[in-house]
């Protein structure tokens, strides 16, 4: 049995619903059941603008694997942005 475990960080990004895009300033992370995908649990990712309302929501369910290899694959980018000098400071 897995308590639930959650994270919530302030963000500034856009992500795309049915409706189109929209602006987003939360991110929930947790470690819980997932909803669709068929697995005991998952890394669950909700980007979100609750001032928008339900609408404004896009959810992603991860397994461990991919969530290591997203976060992986995030910092790497990110270190060959810097090293390039793309980053805005």
């Amino acid at each position: 049995m897995c308590t639930m475990i959650v994270k919530k960080v302030n963000i500034d990004g856009g992500g795309k619903g049915a409706e189109g895009w929209f602006a987003l300033n939360r991110a929930n992370v947790s470690y819980d059941h997932p909803f669709h995908v068929a697995m005991e649990h998952a890394l669950n990712i909700d980007f979100v603008n609750e001032a928008l309302g339900p609408g404004a929501r896009v959810a992603v369910e991860l397994s461990e694997q991919a969530a290591r290899s997203l976060v992986a694959a995030i910092l790497e980018v990110l270190q060959q942005a810097e090293a390039g000098g793309h980053l805005e400071r």
